[in-house]
């Protein structure tokens, strides 16, 4: 399989950051299918257009700022295999950057680092909430599948803006705090970031839902909802994050059959190339 243009080592052990595909959506219910094809595609147009071939030497195009990680992709796991994979990466002190798939898949991965790390700050990028809680086990109840693994006090939600009633009053009864594309543009994204960085604990996993992106910058998601981030303001986020420290990462519910010219795809690659490079450790 064709891996990822950011990945400079075949040694997991001398790896930093392990990039790995999660091709499953059967815990979805959108009515657009084909995340499953996401991990290949990203990794196809992130050789497309992220990497140039001259005089026989290949050269990436590359953040503008930030320092070279050491990248190892193991290719694509079954679902079923996430916990031993995941206990894997945990304690070998790697960061994992893991691509979807449907966005259920994050709460397993959650779920997995969590008997290493113990609870975590979560920061969550999505369009939806993901917190209903009359159903379980599907890419509505990511919070709720989550709530015992993660410090709500230190975890957020951005992007936020189409809660349905129930995940409303879960929101308000867990006093998890939203910021939505709203306050963005009334706060301004230097704020934001502050309040944000000064939200987290010491162990923070990034779950970015890419349809937290307005779909005039991404249109290629399983469930598109207008009035969302612009995709500098969305990266801007990722690198003070990445910066400040993660344990790990995932992209979620890139759609690749309904997206415009690989748009999307290519977008996912560039958020992968931009939190590798500004990434400060954990």
């Amino acid at each position: 399989m064709e891996k990822i243009c950011w990945a400079n080592t075949d040694n997991f052990d001398e790896s930093e950051f392990v990039v790995l595909g999660i091709p499953d959506e059967s815990q979805s219910h959108a009515l657009r299918k084909g995340t499953e094809e996401a991990p290949s595609k990203i990794r196809q147009i992130s050789n497309l257009r992220d990497s140039y071939v001259r005089n026989g030497t290949v050269s990436l195009g590359r953040p503008f700022q930030g320092n070279e990680k050491k990248v190892h992709d193991i290719g694509n796991i079954n679902r079923t295999d996430i916990e031993k994979i995941y206990d894997k990466i945990s304690t070998s002190s790697k960061i994992p950057i893991s691509i979807g798939g449907d966005h259920s898949i994050t709460s397993q991965i959650i779920n997995s680092m969590a008997n290493t790390y113990g609870k975590i700050s979560l920061v969550y990028f999505d369009a939806h909430p993901d917190f209903v809680s009359s159903a379980a086990n599907y890419y509505g109840s990511v919070i709720t599948d989550v709530l015992s693994r993660i410090e709500i006090e230190s975890s957020i939600q951005i992007g936020i803006r189409t809660p349905e009633q129930e995940e409303l009053d879960n929101i308000k009864k867990y006093n998890l705090q939203v910021i939505t594309p709203f306050d963005i543009a009334e706060q301004g994204i230097a704020k934001v970031a502050n309040t944000i960085l000064d939200k987290l604990g010491d162990k923070v996993y990034v779950s970015f839902d890419m349809d937290c992106i307005d779909p005039a910058h991404a249109p290629g998601v399983s469930v598109p909802v207008p009035v969302g981030l612009n995709s500098n303001d969305a990266i801007y986020l990722l690198q003070k994050i990445a910066k400040r420290g993660i344990i790990g990462m995932d992209i979620m519910e890139v759609c690749p059959s309904f997206d415009i010219k690989d748009r999307t795809s290519h977008l996912a690659s560039r958020i992968i190339s931009e939190v590798l490079y500004s990434s400060g450790g954990t």
